[in-house]
């Protein structure tokens, strides 16, 4: 063999090995999906308002450093200024009013790992497709935003789903005509597309709302073979949490981890909520 067709087979067998490797490392990359209720900007938070708290939900967010989040209590200039800040990151979403104002359900996504093939809102309501509906006895519009996602090395595929139930303690019944809404939308799926739900329930996991939910999900805080942190998610600013009303629910991956984020600085949270951050596999 000439010198130069033993360079050209070296240079072949390298290229093959590069390629396959690069497929193995796709097949087997994790996925890092956030679950966040970032808290409205009120002035009634004093020292924790957004605009103290806003440097501290972006250094958490960059040390964390999710491919997916599925944020409650949105509202746009909030998402505004996490894309300005996060250059990285996309996202899309709707405000839950008729007009398209108020909270978003809004789902940020890094954009160099994942594309948008498709993606929608509809509302917890009997009307599900009329913008900003209400029923149920809620006191203001509740939803669902969701994206079909498809990995970019790979073309594997996953849905998210993202949420935010009500919150009075007379809401029960609403929240589980919510969970009823989203299982039935979940189950038109095709069986074959891994599903992720996000979501601030506002129950904890002895509800109906979450029965309902587990009849065809797993909660990954419960089923996930590594499990980090505090389970309670809402604590109000003190650090203090005594309730599990955050939750990721996942169908057709493999779970690998399951964390609470309780970062703070200088006594300050960027939220009244931990964040949660399941890490899993796409098959």
């Amino acid at each position: 063999m000439t010198r130069i067709a033993r360079g050209a087979m070296w240079t072949l067998l390298v290229a093959v090995l590069c390629f396959s490797g690069g497929l193995a490392a796709a097949e087997t990359s994790s996925l890092r999906i956030m679950s966040f209720n970032i808290r409205l900007p009120a002035e009634s938070d004093g020292v924790d308002y957004w605009e103290t708290r806003k440097p501290l939900a972006v250094r958490m967010l960059r040390e964390q450093a999710p491919d997916v989040i599925g944020l409650q209590e949105l509202v746009k200039a909030q998402a505004d200024y996490l894309a300005r800040e996060l250059p990285g990151y996309a996202w899309l979403g709707r405000g839950r009013n008729a007009d398209g104002s108020g909270e978003h359900m809004g789902v940020f996504y890094r954009k160099d790992l994942l594309q948008v093939v498709e993606s929608g809102d509809f509302w917890l309501s009997d009307t599900p497709d009329v913008p900003g509906s209400i029923t149920w006895n809620h006191l203001h519009p509740r939803m669902v935003t969701w994206a079909l996602f498809q990995r970019r090395a790979d073309g594997k595929r996953f849905y998210l789903f993202n949420t935010h139930l009500p919150y009075r303690d007379q809401d029960e019944a609403a929240r589980v005509k919510g969970a009823q809404a989203i299982a039935q939308r979940l189950a038109r799926l095709p069986a074959d597309v891994p599903v992720v739900l996000t979501g601030d329930f506002n129950t904890t996991p002895d509800s109906q709302v979450h029965a309902v939910l587990t009849r065809t999900l797993h909660d990954a805080w419960t089923t996930a073979p590594r499990v980090e942190g505090i389970d309670a998610t809402f604590h109000g600013f003190t650090g203090r949490a005594d309730k599990r009303i955050d939750w990721i629910f996942v169908r057709g991956v493999q779970l690998e981890s399951i964390t609470s984020v309780t970062t703070r600085w200088n006594n300050r949270y960027p939220s009244d909520h931990f964040p949660l951050v399941a890490t899993l596999r796409l098959p």
